[in-house]
């Protein structure tokens, strides 16, 4: 399952379209008045985009943000725009019009953007703070040794598991592939299953069974590399999860949802680290988080590091004015920081010295998977669009069911991946 949709469809979108007639795009999002008692006197108004966040509170907190940062530049309003729905389907069309937000956000960064002249440079805002965002954060939005967005948030995802139900069959937390498998197996009953991917029993499970291996998917020069024999050896290594018939399939919410592992319908959950108070909530401390893990002896454990980027439009009107609005908020307002990270669902601050000030951080399962990821994060790359995510999670899918020869399938993968890649870089 490719992990872009994923990232965005976990969020609890409402309801709400684009409609696109007679090459117009007519906005139908909820969008705020620009914000500020003196909007009404400002020189420039900055439109800026946000997904449709599921998690409470969040709409208003950017507005609040909004607020105050025209307070503090009293000649620039701005307009916030929250979008529902698909909202990188309607991103990708505005940014094609004259409607084009000046300030967005993209989950997963994807380098198309930038290769495609949309994004502007940031390098200039990130100023001295630039050491002081994490690797992940920096490698992530990197295009030709540019800097092409902020990011805002780290989403972390690991896998949860309830500490009593593994404690009461003598299961410790898996820390290979194999005692993964032999475990979701043995908590299997009749009645309930041992481990949650995701509803079509994949998740994210794919790519992570290749880092988990040694393996890539992506080199930073744009060449393929999940047709590789750690990655063969991996995907076909997860044919065993759906032999065994241990994974629960179809439940009524995916994976970004902790509904599973807090209703007890299983015992492990790949899930983020956003879902941490609702499970808290749940279950109290009977839960604990640990890397996927390495595939075998001398592989690596795995956590996912995906989140949220803010950038700028290159080809908007109000470029400096925009630029000016992303270093204030993502950059200088390291208050502001905190409180998105950690007021609505747990989130990690890019900022290092931001996350390890974060107190709701700083302690117990949440500072334990903010240390997962600072160990083994890791990002999908910036080349990871649908094309080439789809490629390879129609092959590993097959793989994993059997369907197929494992070695034609990924090279098939591989070939289709590839020229969709050399098309983004224009080879």
């Amino acid at each position: 399952m490719s992990t872009r949709p994923t990232e965005l469809s976990r969020r609890g979108f409402l309801t709400g379209s684009l409609l696109v007639a007679a090459g117009s795009v007519l906005a139908t999002a909820c969008s705020s008045d620009p914000t500020g008692a003196s909007a009404s006197g400002a020189k420039t108004t900055l439109n800026v985009w946000y997904h449709a966040y599921g998690e409470a509170g969040t709409q208003q907190a950017v507005l609040r943000y909004a607020k105050a940062f025209t307070k503090a530049n009293p000649d620039i309003a701005v307009k916030v725009t929250w979008v529902p729905g698909d909202y990188s389907g309607k991103l990708n069309a505005t940014l094609l019009t004259d409607s084009a937000p000046d300030v967005f956000e993209i989950g997963d960064f994807n380098e198309n953007f930038a290769r495609r002249g949309q994004l502007a440079p940031l390098d200039d805002v990130y100023g001295s703070a630039r050491s002081d965002f994490n690797k992940n954060a920096i490698e992530s939005v990197t295009v030709d040794g540019k800097l092409y967005g902020v990011k805002m948030i780290d989403d972390v995802m690991a896998l949860y598991y309830c500490k009593s139900a593994l404690s009461k069959a003598g299961i410790t937390p898996p820390t290979t592939f194999d005692g993964l498998a032999d475990a979701a197996k043995a908590l299997t009953t009749k009645k309930n299953k041992g481990l949650f991917l995701g509803q079509d029993g994949f998740g994210e499970s794919t790519a992570i069974s290749v880092f988990s291996n040694g393996g890539d998917l992506v080199s930073p020069d744009g060449k393929v590399e999940f047709g590789s024999a750690k990655a063969l050896e991996a995907l076909t290594g997860l044919k065993r999860l759906h032999d065994d018939k241990s994974l629960l399939l179809g439940f009524t919410t995916d994976w970004w949802d902790p509904a599973a592992l807090n209703q007890g319908v299983v015992p492990m959950q790949w899930g983020g680290l956003w879902a941490m108070p609702a499970i808290t909530s749940a279950l109290g401390d009977d839960f604990g988080v640990v890397p996927w893990p390495a595939f075998k002896a001398g592989g690596t454990p795995v956590v996912r590091v995906g989140g949220w980027t803010s950038c700028v439009n290159a080809k908007g009107k109000n470029v400096e004015a925009a630029k000016k609005f992303v270093q204030w908020l993502w950059v200088q307002q390291t208050d502001l920081q905190t409180d998105f990270a950690e007021s609505y669902g747990f989130h990690v601050p890019p900022r290092i010295s931001v996350a390890a000030s974060a107190k709701k951080l700083s302690a117990g399962e949440p500072k334990e998977t903010v240390r997962l990821a600072q160990k083994y994060g890791k990002h999908y790359p910036g080349t990871w669009d649908l094309a080439v995510s789809t490629a390879f999670s129609a092959a590993a899918v097959k793989i994993a069911n059997g369907q197929g020869d494992p070695a034609d399938l990924l090279a098939g993968a591989v070939k289709k991946a590839q020229s969709e890649i050399d098309k983004q870089r224009g080879r």
